[in-house]
């Protein structure tokens, strides 16, 4: 089975990539999913969170309060490298079982979507990598647009992850996803059909 590495920033438009995949039959292996699910699985995440950064960012139904922990990290790199050390292990996981189901399932690919692919080092673990391009300037209107954050709040989350233009250097495949969705699907079309050649 392929292995295929899925990556971009806040705002590329990289979970339209994935559901436009998926479309196409493609297997998704969702790293964000896997975060939101992996705190309800393994309480001790959440037990953790609180011990180490407070109680204020768990709800009174013992659930994370996203955003305001998000603020939090994203604001304080130490903290953020802090929380990933404690998540990232059950994340990483919970990807690799999810792969080795589809492979059982006799699956012909399957595309990781995750947006710290390379900071996390699993691109190393992929047959081959796929970046979600855009410029910062849409990247920074579309996430303003999408999830209604201050400027300094979409900044930093931005910059919590390494720069779009140092991740072409570490791929094999890009989808400038700049411009329209129609030029958007061409390129993904084309991709698919890589994928199903078998590269």
């Amino acid at each position: 089975m392929l292995r295929i590495g899925l990556t971009g920033g806040i705002g590329s438009g990289k979970t339209t990539i994935s559901s436009l995949l998926k479309e196409k039959g493609i297997p998704i292996v969702d790293a964000d999913i896997i975060a939101r699910e992996v705190l309800k699985e393994y309480p001790i995440i959440i037990q953790t969170i609180k011990e180490k950064f407070g109680s204020e960012f768990i709800d009174k139904n013992g659930e994370l309060i996203r955003r305001k922990f998000g603020n939090f990290i994203f604001k304080n790199p130490l903290k953020r490298l802090e929380y990933e050390k404690i998540i990232i292990p059950y994340i990483k996981k919970e990807i690799f079982d999810q792969m080795n189901q589809y492979e059982k399932l006799g699956e012909m690919a399957c595309v990781v979507d995750a947006p710290t692919l390379i900071e996390q080092g699993l691109n190393e673990c992929m047959d081959f990598n796929i970046l979600v391009w855009v410029d910062r300037e849409t990247q920074i209107e579309r996430v303003k647009e999408r999830d209604k954050l201050k400027y300094e709040e979409i900044l930093d989350r931005i910059n919590s992850q390494m720069s779009l233009n140092e991740k072409r250097k570490m791929v094999d495949f890009i989808i400038d996803n700049t411009f329209t969705i129609e030029e958007t699907k061409k390129q993904v079309e084309k991709l698919v059909r890589v994928i199903k050649s078998g590269v």
